[in-house]
C-alpha cells in the first residue's frame, strides 16, 4: 500500500508539472502571435505611409500590403508607375459628422415642458385633495365636533381666565365656564322653539289672512285669472302633497336621524371644549412632537397667530351678531311683528354665516312681517335691515374685527358656497374662520423662510426641478 500510494503522488506532481509546462507553452503562443500581429499591423502602416492615395485595381492597398506580409511577396507598389496601371483615384474627402441628435426633454417646447410638470404636480394635488375629502366625508360628526369645539373655546376662553383671576381653580373654572356656556346656547335654543310653538296659531292665522289677500290681490290684477284658476292651482298643490306624502314622511324621519346626529355632535364638541379649556398648552405641545424637527420651529411660531386669528374673529362676530340682533329685533318689536324675539335670535345665529346669513334672516323678518302686518311694515321692517346690515358691514366688521380676520367678499362668497356644498350648514359656518386661519398661517410661513433665506445670504428657491435646463438669455455683448 505504501508504494501504492507513493506511485500516486508521483504521478499526482507529474500531471500538476505537465499541466504547468502547457500553460506556459500557450502564453508563449499567445505572446508570439500578439507581436507577431503588432509587427504586421506596424508595416501596413508604413506602407500605407509611403504610398499615399489608394490605386485603382479593385483591392485596396492597404488588403495588398497586409496580403504581401502574410505570404511573404513582394510589397505592393507605391510609385504611380507602379502596378495597377489605371488613373490615379480621387483623394478622400473629409467624413462630414451627422449633427447630434437632441435629448428628448430639448426637443419639446418650453412652456410645454413647464406645463407638464405643473400638470402632474396638480393632479398629485388633485388626488390627495379627493383622499382627504372622502375621509373627512367618512367622519363629517367627528370633523365638525371639533370644529364647534375650537370655535366655542375660542369664544369662551376669556371667561376661564377671568375665573382664575378671581381665585377660582383651573379645573372648576373650566367646568364652570363650559358647562355654562353650553347651558346658555340650550336655553336660548329652547327659548326659540318655546315662542316658536306660543306664536304658532297666531302666525298660522294670519299667514291664512295674508294668503287670503294676496288671491285677491291676485285676482284684481289685468290678467285672466279667475277664481277656477285659483281654485285649480290649490286642488293640484294638494294632489302633489298626497301623492308625495311618503317621501314628506321619511323626510321627518331623516329629521329624526339628524336630531340623534346633533345631540352626538355636541356632546363630542363639549369634551373637545374641557379639553381644550383645561389643558390647551398641552393638546398643543402634543401636537407638535408630531412634526418633523426641520419644521418644528415655524409650525410653532404659526400657531400662536392661528389661534389670535381664530379667538379675535369668533369674538368680532359674536359682537357683531349681538348688535345686529338687537337692532333688527328692536325694529320688530316696536312694530309689534309677531316672535320678534325668536326672529332676533335667528339674526343672532345667522350672523356666523357671513353675507348669506345676513340676507336670509333679514329676508325672513320681512316675510313675516309682511304677512302678518302688512306691506307698510314690510318695508319699514325692510329698511331697518338694511340700516343694520350697512352698519355692520362699514363700521362695525372694520372697527371691531380689524384686518387681522378681513377677509375679500369674493372668498367669502365662495368659501361659504363651498362649504354648505361640502357640509351644509355647519360647513358655511367654518368655512370663512378656516379661510382667515389658513391666510393668517400661509403669511407667517412665508415671512418666516425669507428671513431665514436672509439670515443664511442665499435668494429665494423657486423648486422647480425643470428650472435646471430652463432656457437662459445670453450674456451681454
Amino acid at each position: 500500500m505504501s508504494r501504492l500510494g507513493r506511485l500516486g503522488a508521483g504521478l499526482s506532481r507529474v500531471g500538476s508539472r505537465v499541466s504547468r509546462l502547457r500553460g506556459d507553452a500557450e502564453r508563449e503562443q499567445e505572446r508570439r502571435e500578439r507581436e507577431a500581429g503588432e509587427r504586421g499591423e506596424a508595416e501596413v502602416s508604413a506602407a500605407r505611409a509611403a504610398a499615399g492615395p489608394e490605386r485603382g485595381g479593385g483591392q485596396t492597398f492597404e488588403a495588398r500590403a497586409r496580403q504581401a506580409i502574410l505570404t511573404g511577396g513582394p510589397p505592393p507598389e507605391t510609385s504611380a508607375a507602379g502596378g495597377g496601371g489605371g488613373k490615379e483615384p480621387p483623394p478622400r474627402t473629409a467624413e462630414v459628422p451627422l449633427p447630434r441628435r437632441p435629448e428628448p426633454a430639448e426637443a419639446i417646447p418650453w412652456g410645454v415642458r413647464v406645463a407638464a410638470e405643473a400638470g402632474w404636480r396638480m393632479l398629485v394635488l388633485a388626488g390627495v385633495l379627493w383622499v382627504v375629502m372622502q375621509v373627512v366625508s367618512s367622519v363629517s360628526l367627528l370633523v365638525m365636533s371639533f370644529a364647534a369645539g375650537l370655535l366655542i373655546t375660542a369664544a369662551l376662553q376669556p371667561f376661564v381666565g377671568w375665573l382664575k383671576r378671581l381665585g377660582v381653580g383651573r379645573g372648576a373654572a373650566t367646568a364652570i365656564t363650559a358647562l355654562g356656556g353650553f347651558a346658555a346656547m340650550g336655553l336660548v335654543g329652547w327659548f326659540v322653539v318655546w315662542q316658536v310653538i306660543e306664536n304658532s296659531d297666531r302666525l298660522v292665522e294670519q299667514v291664512q289672512e295674508g294668503i287670503e289677500q294676496l288671491r285677491n290681490w291676485v285676482l284684481e290684477l289685468p290678467f285672466d285669472i279667475t277664481e277656477d284658476n285659483i281654485n285649480e292651482w290649490t286642488e293640484n298643490i294638494n294632489d302633489w302633497i298626497a301623492d308625495h306624502s311618503s317621501e314628506l314622511t321619511s323626510a321627518g324621519l331623516e329629521g329624526v336621524n339628524y336630531a340623534v346626529e346633533f345631540f352626538t355632535g355636541a356632546g363630542l364638541a363639549l369634551f373637545v371644549v374641557l379639553f381644550l379649556l383645561y389643558d390647551g398648552a398641552g393638546v398643543w405641545q402634543w401636537f407638535l412632537r408630531l412634526v418633523p424637527r426641520s419644521a418644528r420651529e415655524g409650525v410653532a411660531g404659526a400657531g400662536p397667530r392661528a389661534w389670535i386669528t381664530l379667538t379675535g374673529y369668533v369674538r368680532g362676530t359674536v359682537i357683531v351678531a349681538l348688535i345686529d340682533a338687537l337692532g333688527i329685533g328692536v325694529g320688530l318689536f316696536v312694530l309689534e311683528v309677531p316672535m320678534a324675539v325668536p326672529l332676533g335670535v335667528i339674526v343672532f345665529l345667522s350672523a356666523f354665516v357671513p353675507l348669506v346669513g345676513a340676507i336670509a334672516s333679514g329676508a325672513l323678518a320681512v316675510v313675516v312681517a309682511l304677512v302678518t302686518n302688512g306691506a307698510v311694515d314690510a318695508l319699514i321692517v325692510l329698511g331697518v335691515v338694511l340700516l343694520v346690515q350697512q352698519i355692520e358691514g362699514h363700521i362695525l366688521q372694520p372697527f371691531i374685527l380689524g384686518r387681522m380676520v378681513r377677509v375679500h367678499p369674493l372668498a367669502v362668497v365662495l368659501g361659504v358656497a363651498a362649504g354648505s356644498m361640502l357640509a351644509g350648514i355647519p360647513g358655511a359656518v367654518v368655512a370663512v374662520p378656516l379661510i382667515a386661519v389658513t391666510s393668517t398661517v400661509v403669511g407667517y410661513l412665508r415671512a418666516y423662510q425669507e428671513e431665514l433665506d436672509a439670515r443664511a445670504g442665499r435668494a429665494a428657491i423657486s423648486g422647480a426641478t425643470i428650472a435646471e435646463i430652463a432656457p437662459t438669455p445670453p450674456p451681454p455683448a
